[in-house]
């Protein structure tokens, strides 16, 4: 199958960003020879900086299989923005689809063309404390098992240190080193020809995002956490934590409304037994 020409908007991007990226990071690449040649393909990238894209990207253009990224629907209908979009190919999700497949139609076609088409499949930035991969949203897997394409499993670490999760200005030098490393293609042959349950695409997620890991773990040199960050359960965590922390004041408060109450009525009382004695007298 062959490749898609770049294009114009694309070699433009290129032109635009690179010599920055250039200049200002250096590089360790490797895995190359994992991307796929001539056949559509999915990748599945770890996301810890708000300019990772950027940096990815570059290594990716450098492959000669340019990404094709997931973007909302509604860029591509916005002037320059949406002919940029348009032009360098990216892929529009429709999230106004009452069906999950069909959001991801565009995706689907752009593999069955050949493309390579980037997944973040965390969906944002990871929130884990140190940077490592996060549980993930379930669209990769729903277009890999559709497809049955090859997923590639790419991890990065070092845009974070130009500019870290959530921050504003970047740290520039002294200059930082984006590592990538892109592994073999994830088996996923196990959850072919079956029904795309919740459970099955989750199962077919995390081993996805296992793979990203071990990725990531050989670039850092370290173990990542056993269980993965989950938001969710640290968010229904921090409101159970947040719940134990204000029961004992909601506690006081509606004993000191209780007591406000029974102030006036004992009040009453008191006041009715005087009359009642002066009037015995």
């Amino acid at each position: 199958m062959p490749r898609r020409r770049i294009g114009f908007w694309y070699r433009l991007a290129a032109v635009l960003c690179k010599p920055p990226l250039v200049v200002l990071i250096k590089r360790d690449w490797r895995g190359m020879e994992h991307i796929p040649a001539d056949r559509g393909f999915i990748t599945a990238v770890n996301h810890n900086s708000h300019i990772d894209p950027f940096a990815y990207a570059h290594f990716q253009y450098n492959t000669g299989r340019v990404p094709r990224f997931l973007a909302k629907s509604g860029l591509f209908r916005k002037g320059f923005v949406g002919a940029a979009m348009r032009g360098t190919g990216q892929i529009p999700v429709y999230r106004e689809s009452t069906d999950a497949l069909s959001a991801f139609r565009a995706a689907i076609a752009a593999v069955e063309r050949g493309e390579c088409v980037a997944f973040y499949p965390e969906g944002t930035l990871t929130r884990d404390p140190d940077g490592w991969p996060m549980t993930a949203k379930t669209g990769a897997a729903r277009v890999a098992l559709q497809t049955k394409c090859p997923v590639i499993p790419v991890a990065q670490w070092g845009a974070n240190k130009v500019l870290p999760p959530y921050a504003r200005k970047p740290d520039l030098f002294p200059r930082k080193t984006h590592h990538v490393l892109a592994g073999p293609a994830v088996d996923l042959q196990r959850f072919y020809d079956k029904e795309m349950t919740p459970d099955l695409l989750k199962e077919a997620t995390e081993v996805i995002m296992a793979a990203v890991t071990r990725q990531l773990e050989e670039i850092r040199g370290e173990k990542a956490p056993a269980t993965p960050y989950d938001p969710r359960r640290e968010r229904i965590e921090q409101r159970r934590r947040t719940r134990a922390q204000t029961q004992p004041q909601v506690q006081a408060q509606t004993r000191r409304q209780a007591q406000a109450q029974t102030q006036p009525q004992a009040q009453t009382q008191q006041t009715q037994r005087k009359r009642a004695e002066g009037q015995s007298t």
